[in-house]
């Protein structure tokens, strides 16, 4: 097909037809007998062309300038025509050069569907684009690109315009869209004027923009609103230049107000909650000559109509709190930026201070209210810190580690609450519920509380993860060696209100050798899981953790471990599992890595677990769960039998033995129950003071010097040797202590019993107790690896008959 352009010279109009860029001649412009890639008509020109291929819109442009002179003569004003007709459909750009007088002001004033200003590099949904530049003495300013369907209903220029639409050659559009008007002298670089009749959202950019806004200059944005409807503004992207004089800023003019203009700095938040029409200018400044830096800036303009409650305020009184800040924000806040195109939601300090976030500091009473039509997508994160830099005067104080009531008592969800513990090396920190205790969550024991704390311990060297803890548990105490952070988190919906209760508190105490212990306080009810920290993932390296278990006098607690072995395999040094109950004489329980867990097994007294870590030779870190139940003490009704009938038969040798004993001379063998120190009390086998006890001051009663007379008499019943009796002193307060770590790499055990004891401390030398009868006896269920140390289980009476001072 032949096109014929016809170009009247009045027109002032020139049509350029030209390959696209970066494209191989594969089609050509066939004039007559000549063949071209680009072709240019002039006004006063007739042109007929064809092209060489059926498809030249994939390989040409066409571009339409219409140069108009408003200075040295009148101008064309009104609607813009799409001129000339009958062009190939191509891709074409029209451009209208309007030369004016800086005296004057030119506007551009768009039809019904108007504007929408988009960022550079975005393109438009239906490829049609609008690109406004203003022309000042031969210097050129890019206003913006703009799309149809917007807001942007007119935008007043000072001096000249270059204006071009952009259409797709598959759009057929008769009509420009636009007309050109002429105004007074503006006295700024330009007005953009935007037309909000409902709730929508728009974004803006200065002249230039991600370039620099031109120095010293001035520009204003006309927002219409309804008086209806509330706008807010919100600077999303900006950067200031190098001042030499006056000061970058920007103005507001709101009708009514007291102050206009109302002057904020760029990093001021912006004014929100205004009430109808307003403007907003951009002023720039003298820029340094070496370095003058980039004034731009990309904001959003919100528009929403006004909330139920905009007058309702909540008290926030954070006067009594100190290093503490609280943060209302959009859930997911700060990781996730909600799109411009969501429904806006807004917390306001007062009626024209709002934001997406907003941070209130401790010392202070503030009076927030909300523009957010939703509040569930609203949430709270706080944050207080505790610290503590000379024990003496942070060791009697007990910090309550409890959500403010200034808090639960808003209308918003808490997401989380973090205290931030600090103290120097020496200083540790003591955590304490003393009502509701706490537990680990595990699969056989689930929280049913509505929140939980997350404990993190760490050093600039490492961090240990204590895990999750949540009220209604066993443990009463938690005490940890340097920096705690707890994150209290609720579940779901919870917590939002002052009626949850909550009980944590801490103290700052003196050192600990361990990196934590947990003080564990039984349910009689029910059975306490208890895991290393850190789980699943294990202890890291080289890490020691205590639990004491507080038993009642009156019941025996039950201990068992999940598995069998530890799991792991040490690189260096070694794992060790230590068990020792808390009373005099009690054994120590020792298990290494590469050894069986202790089997289950009852403790009669308040006891200690120690479980400390080696450098694994993998990845694989120590991972241990344990549990512990309760139950009554059981009086066996063997022994209570025993015990009536040994009573009886002890009645009969009583009066036998004072018969006796009146025979005897004096210069037999000396009273029982003064001491002697020729009596050899050690046991056959045993060599050793430490061992067998010779130390000790030994009373024996009647019953038992005299037990070979069972024998002959008819009762059956063997009195009660070395039978245990529960230790009733004074219980101490530190863990067993496992191998030092420098021991642990190559520990032995020696297998020769005839080995040469320690020598004996002076302090040995004068220490006497006395041993007293045993009246229990504490289980072990099929542990064969005891330690016993200092075993006196052997009845004296074997071994005074050995000695032959019974005969």
């Amino acid at each position: 097909a032949s096109f014929t352009i016809s170009l009247h010279k009045a027109d002032n109009t020139t049509v350029t037809i030209k390959l696209k860029p970066g494209l191989q001649v594969s089609c050509r412009i066939r004039m007559k007998y000549v063949l071209m890639s680009e072709l240019k008509i002039k006004p006063g020109d007739n042109v007929t062309f064809t092209f060489t291929c059926s498809t030249p819109e994939e390989y040409f442009i066409t571009e339409i300038q219409k140069n108009i002179d408003c200075v040295s003569g009148p101008c064309p004003f009104g609607d813009v025509h799409l001129y000339p007709p009958g062009l190939p459909r191509l891709n074409r750009t029209y451009i209208w050069n309007v030369k004016a007088s800086t005296k004057a002001g030119l506007e551009l004033k768009f039809s019904a569907s108007w504007l929408r200003q988009i960022e550079p590099g975005e393109t438009c949904p239906d490829s049609v684009s609008y690109n406004i530049n203003s022309s000042i003495d031969n210097a050129t300013v890019n206003i913006g690109t703009f799309c149809r369907n917007g807001s942007v209903s007119r935008v007043k220029l000072l001096g000249g315009v270059v204006m071009s639409l952009h259409l797709p050659w598959h759009l057929p559009l008769a009509t420009s869209g636009f007309n050109i008007a002429s105004r007074a002298s503006i006295k700024r670089l330009c007005i953009i004027e935007s037309i909000l009749k409902r709730e929508s959202s728009i974004t803006l950019m200065s002249p230039n923009y991600p370039l620099g806004f031109p120095e010293d200059e001035l520009m204003t944005w006309q927002f219409v609103i309804p008086p209806s409807l509330r706008a807010s503004v919100f600077f999303h992207n900006y950067s200031l230049s190098n001042c030499e004089r006056k000061e970058e800023r920007v103005e507001y003019y709101i009708p009514g107000s007291p102050s206009n203009p109302e002057v904020f700095k760029l990093s001021d938040s912006q004014p929100a909650n205004i009430a109808g029409t307003f403007n907003m200018s951009l002023q720039g400044c003298d820029q340094d000559a070496q370095n003058p830096g980039i004034l731009r800036l990309l904001f959003q303009v919100v528009v929403q109509h006004p909330q139920v409650d905009e007058n309702v305020t909540h008290l926030v009184d954070l006067s009594k709190e100190k290093n503490m800040t609280v943060t209302i924000h959009l859930e997911g806040w700060p990781s996730r930026t909600p799109l411009m195109s969501e429904p806006i939601c807004l917390i306001c300090k007062d009626p024209r201070t709002c934001d997406r976030a907003l941070t209130l500091t401790s010392g202070a009473v503030y009076r927030i209210s909300f523009l957010c039509k939703d509040l569930s997508q609203l949430r709270i994160t706080a944050e207080k810190g505790i610290g503590c830099m000379d024990i003496r005067w942070c060791q009697k104080k007990v910090y309550s580690l409890s959500v403010p009531k200034a808090i639960t008592r808003l209308p918003i969800r808490l997401h989380k609450f973090n205290w931030k513990l600090l103290a120097t090396d020496m200083i540790n920190v003591e955590i304490m519920s003393p009502s509701l205790k706490l537990q680990q969550p595990v699969p056989e024991q689930r929280c049913n509380t509505s929140y939980s704390y997350s404990i993190v311990s760490a050093t600039p060297e490492t961090e240990l993860n204590l895990g999750v803890f949540c009220p209604g548990g066993s443990i009463e105490k938690i005490q940890m060696r340097n920096n705690i952070t707890i994150s209290l988190k609720p579940f779901g919906k919870g917590f939002i209100n002052e009626s949850i209760p909550q009980d944590l508190k801490m103290s700052f105490v003196p050192h600990i050798k361990d990196e934590c212990i947990f003080t564990v306080s039984p349910n009689p009810k029910a059975k306490v899981y208890l895991q290393t920290p850190n789980s699943p993932y294990g202890l890291p390296p080289y890490i020691s953790i205590s639990w004491f278990i507080a038993v009642p006098s009156k019941q025996t607690a039950r201990l068992r471990f999940s598995k069998d072995r530890m799991g792991i395999a040490c690189e260096m040094g070694r794992a060790f599992v230590n068990i020792k109950e808390e009373t005099l004489g009690a054994e120590e329980i020792v298990r290494r890595e590469d050894e069986l867990l202790p089997q289950p097994r009852n403790m009669l007294h308040s006891f200690w677990v120690n479980i400390s870590n080696c450098k694994p030779v993998d990845k694989t870190q120590l991972a241990l769960q344990f549990w512990v139940t309760l139950a009554d003490k059981q009086l066996d009704l063997g022994i209570i039998l025993a015990v009536v009938a040994g009573a009886g038969v002890l009645t009969v040798i009583g009066l036998t033995v004072c018969c006796v004993k009146k025979k005897k001379k004096k210069t037999q063998n000396p009273m029982v129950g003064v001491y002697n120190d020729n009596v050899n009390m050690q046991m056959p086998g045993r060599k050793g003071r430490q061992n067998n006890e010779s130390h000790v001051y030994a009373v024996i009663d009647d019953a038992v010097v005299y037990g070979h007379l069972l024998k002959e008499s008819n009762g059956s019943v063997s009195p009660e040797v070395d039978v245990y009796r529960p230790f009733d002193g004074p219980i101490g307060s530190m863990p067993p202590s496992p191998p030092p770590f420098s021991f642990r790499k190559d520990i032995k055990r020696s297998s020769n019993p005839e080995e040469e004891p320690l020598p004996l401390m002076d302090t040995d030398q004068d220490t006497y107790t006395f041993a007293h009868q045993k009246s229990g006896q504490s289980e072990d269920n099929g542990d064969a690896n005891k330690t016993d140390k200092g075993d006196t289980g052997m009845p004296l009476l074997e071994n005074k008959e050995q000695d032959g001072l019974v005969g």
